[in-house]
């Protein structure tokens, strides 16, 4: 009953989020393809719901440049001004709200990684793959891109087994709160989560 509920929910509130964020979606897209160029969109396949694959989508915010031998400059180096403001405001996110109106994201949840990623955890990463990937989670509001892998994953776990409509909530006023003020490690919440047991065992 209750993963209706969740369901239900990311449908309703996805669906009113794509109508209303249409002229935005516009005018990002516009705003893209003046600084960066085509493509406009960043697509990658991602591990979804218990190990199935989709497509994630996103708004990119890196340009294709390339050194003298043809590789990839480092992220740093190929991430524009508007694109930096992009990923630092989550407005590059937007175009997920697709994936979360066709089931294969749900709005709060784990953040969708690589499948070998997935692999590379094993049994966590079985478990922390059995619910739907989310636009937004846990370790995004603890700390984000400051965390460690291990630290982010005991975040992630730790997320599923207190999971309620509750926290939810929380993460949601906590993603506005990220948005507006930028990220920030929340110590307190990581030394919880690592400190969490599974099966009798502490993790």
């Amino acid at each position: 009953m209750k993963g209706h509920l969740y369901r239900t929910a990311d449908v309703v509130i996805s669906l009113l989020a794509l109508v209303a964020c249409a002229p935005m979606l516009v005018l990002l897209a516009a705003a893209i393809w003046a600084s960066m160029g085509r493509p406009i969109l960043f697509t990658q396949l991602r591990s979804g719901r218990n190990g199935s694959l989709f497509t994630l989508v996103k708004f990119r915010s890196m340009t294709n440049a390339r050194d003298f031998e043809g590789a990839l400059l480092p992220d740093a180096d190929r991430t524009t001004p508007f694109g930096g403001f992009l990923r630092r405001s989550r407005l590059d996110e937007l175009p997920e709200l697709w994936n979360v109106l066709t089931g294969r994201m749900s709005l709060i949840g784990p953040r969708p990684i690589l499948p070998d990623t997935i692999a590379a955890f094993g049994a966590d990463g079985a478990h922390r793959g059995s619910v739907r990937p989310g636009l937004t989670g846990w370790a995004q509001i603890c700390g984000n891109s400051s965390l460690s892998n291990t630290d982010k994953l005991a975040l992630d776990l730790w997320y599923i087994e207190h999971r309620s409509l509750r926290l939810d909530f929380t993460i949601l006023l906590g993603t506005i709160k990220l948005m507006i003020f930028g990220e920030a490690i929340d110590h307190s919440r990581i030394r919880a989560a690592s400190g969490r047991k599974r099966g009798g065992v502490s993790t």
